[in-house]
C-alpha cells in the first residue's frame, strides 16, 4: 500500500479490514497463507486487488485449482464487487462455470474473437 501512496499506518489497517470483510474473510487477519484453504488464498489475492478501489479488475483463471463450489463462491464475489462499481474481466476455461453464470462472454476461437453481445470479428479488425 505504501508504493501506491498510502501513508497513515491507521487509514492502511482499516483499508485492510473492509476488503477483508467484503471477501468474506474478515476473521483470517493475522493468519499465514500456508494456514488458509485455496479458497481462502484466492480471496485474500482478490482482496489485495481491491485495496485501492480499481475500475478494473482483471483475473486470470481465478478459479483454476479450485473446487466447484469454492470457484462458484468466487464467482458469485466477482459479482458482487461488480454490483459496487468495479468492471471485471475474467480468463477461464471453466464452461461450467460460465453456464451457471451468464454474462457477457468473449471467445478466442480460430483467429476470431467473438462477442456474445455482437457478431464474431478478425483480431485486430475495430468495432
Amino acid at each position: 500500500m505504501k508504493a501506491t501512496g498510502w501513508k497513515d499506518r491507521a487509514k492502511m489497517k482499516k483499508r485492510i479490514a473492509e476488503v477483508l470483510i467484503q471477501v468474506g474473510l474478515g476473521s483470517v487477519d493475522g493468519k499465514m497463507p500456508h494456514q488458509l484453504s485455496g479458497g481462502e488464498q484466492q480471496r485474500v489475492v482478490i482482496a489485495r486487488a481491491l485495496l485501492n478501489e480499481p475500475v478494473l479488475l482483471i483475473a486470470d483463471e481465478p478459479t483454476g485449482n479450485l473446487d466447484p463450489e469454492v470457484s462458484d463462491g468466487i464467482f458469485k464475489l466477482f459479482l458482487e464487487i461488480n454490483k459496487s462499481g468495479t468492471a471485471i474481466l475474467m480468463a477461464t476455461h471453466d464452461h461450467t462455470l460460465i453456464g451457471n453464470h451468464p454474462a457477457r462472454i468473449l471467445k478466442c476461437e480460430n483467429g476470431k474473437i467473438k462477442d456474445s453481445n455482437l457478431e464474431a470479428f478478425e483480431l485486430g479488425t475495430r468495432l
